[in-house]
């Protein structure tokens, strides 16, 4: 009796044993640092948690042009020159000083002391020099607007310059975007057969910033912790990005307090948040435009016709779109350059709804029963709505429309590569200058997810924007802008929809967040607190 006692007493510690081990081994999930339980989010001072709709694809700020993605790299890094405020204009970052040759080719940085990255190493000239020397030889997407660097040279520790190849206004405001975050040399120990730390970098951050990403649970959500070395603490020691597909979820878990902000709330569901006690909606004026890439290359060979893209534009019913899609929260683009936005043109044509006008166009181009896919993807939860309508009204005029949705990561490769007609598009300026929109929308160079995704290419219109991207003249520069303007907006490669107005439905609680139209998707999260 004692004996089988004794067996069934070890077969029970066995069994304890293994459970215990089956425990131990959930206790760290993968990619991430030590124990988490996403139970704990929203439940204190301390954390915040913020709803999104979708995963983010790669995190590099060599690589990714997404502004999903930069909201987890925005905080994790630091930049010469950093957006003041809610302003378009710069501020010291990691430089707290700046001079410029009068030929406007030589940028000299002196650099603040102290800053430190995730590892406790220190931010150097020599580190500012790799990072950027890094990103051009990668050579993706965010490499192009520092094509213009020819060399770049750490004069001492606190000391770098920059050398252009030709006067480029713009340069100052690129290096506060997302990718002149400066990145720890030591991604370099993570290289994988040449990729210069890529694979590794798209799911973790090697920065300066108040915070470094810490756990990636993949379709859950995304754990930033405080960088204890950095030079200025937060007061969030965690930050969560939780993926919440569904709007209806994210409203019922913001007025349940299980988040703090939701960013994926249709219009539909507005005046349902301003219902909510405990959550206030925030609504500033935004330069995020909405717009339909037409494929004039790479697409439907009928697409290659002025007229039939023209005919496009003609076929949208924008007044109605704006209202079934946004609610009326927005206004119709005239011209690619935004309203609020220097360079922008109030006398630019502007496409009105006229069926009979883009049936018309279509019979002169010689083209009928025509057949096109739009592609989109779930990143925007109103671009279901946005995709039917313009269906709707392209059937109007005889064209048939394929809804081509598919998975996010897919749409970009898509898109980069050419692979649709239509598809559906936004986007906000990185930097404060006509250049974000102009020349890389219409640049022939930029083809694909550099901003040239409609595949369009004029000679005239390259040279008068590559001209305008070196004058210090501001008028002139304007000018140049205007005419190319002209000739775009008549060669129709992209409908122009309309901007969208920023609404950010949050917890009462939270403090300090401050909208900047440059940095559209992205947190103050240093300076927020609840």
């Amino acid at each position: 009796m004692k004996k089988k006692m004794s067996i069934l007493l070890i077969a029970v510690m066995i069994v304890a044993l293994l459970s215990a081990c089956v425990k131990n081994s959930n206790a760290k999930p993968s990619g991430g640092e030590g124990s988490d339980s996403h139970s704990e989010a929203a439940s204190g001072k301390d954390v915040l948690t913020i709803a999104t709709t979708a995963e983010q694809g790669t995190i590099d700020p060599a690589v990714t042009m997404d502004n999903s993605a930069w909201k987890l790299t925005y905080p994790a890094y630091e930049r010469l020159v950093e957006y003041d405020g809610g302003s378009t204009k710069v501020k010291p970052g990691l430089a707290k000083e700046w001079k410029v040759s009068k030929d406007g080719k030589t940028w000299t940085f002196n650099l603040n002391e102290g800053h430190k990255f995730a590892d406790g190493t220190a931010v150097d000239a020599d580190a500012v020099k790799k990072s950027f020397e890094r990103l051009k030889k990668i050579g993706k997407g965010p490499s192009e607007v520092f094509s213009v660097i020819s060399n770049i040279k750490a004069e001492n520790p606190t000391t770098v310059v920059f050398t252009l190849k030709e006067n480029f206004p713009p340069f100052i405001s690129t290096l506060a975007a997302n990718y002149g975050s400066i990145v720890n040399p030591k991604v370099m120990d993570h290289e994988q057969n040449g990729d210069m730390g890529q694979n590794y970098l798209a799911t973790a951050t090697m920065g300066s910033g108040p915070y470094k990403l810490a756990n990636w649970k993949k379709g859950e959500y995304v754990r930033l912790d405080q960088n204890k070395y950095a030079s200025k603490k937060p007061s969030f020691k965690k930050v969560y990005f939780k993926i919440v597909a569904d709007p209806s979820a994210q409203r019922l878990q913001l007025e349940k307090g299980e988040i703090d902000i939701a960013e994926g709330i249709p219009v539909d569901q507005i005046n349902a948040v301003k219902k909510i006690e405990n959550a206030k909606l925030l609504q500033e004026p935004s330069l995020l435009v909405e717009y339909v890439y037409v494929n004039s290359t790479k697409g439907n060979e009928a697409l290659k016709n002025k007229k039939v893209r023209q005919a496009l534009s003609y076929a949208v019913d924008y007044d109605k779109l704006i209202d079934a899609v946004q609610q009326g929260y927005g206004t119709q683009m005239r011209g690619p350059i935004p309203k609020g936005l220097w360079g922008h043109d109030d006398q630019a044509k502007q496409y009105t709804y006229d069926k009979d006008k883009a049936k018309a166009l279509l019979k002169e181009a010689g083209v009928s029963n025509l057949s096109l896919d739009l592609l989109y993807s779930d990143n925007k939860t109103w671009w279901e709505t946005e995709a039917l309508t313009i269906q709707s009204n392209l059937k109007d005029i005889g064209v048939k429309v394929n809804l081509k949705k598919v998975a996010y990561a897919t749409s970009r490769e898509m898109m980069d590569k050419g692979e649709f007609d239509l598809a559906l598009g936004m986007w906000s300026p990185d930097f404060g200058d006509p250049y974000a929109f102009m020349n890389y929308w219409y640049d022939s160079k930029n083809f694909g997810l550099a901003g040239n995704r409609a595949f369009y290419k004029n000679d005239a219109v390259d040279q008068k924007l590559r001209k305008a991207a070196t004058l210090n003249d501001a008028k002139q520069r304007e000018k140049l802008y205007q005419e190319a303007q002209d000739t775009v907006i008549d060669d129709a490669p992209y409908i122009l929809l309309y901007q969208k107005d920023f609404l950010m439905p949050m917890s009462k609680d939270v403090k300090g967040f401050v909208y900047n139209p440059m940095l559209e998707s992205m947190y103050n999260l240093a300076d927020m607190s609840k």
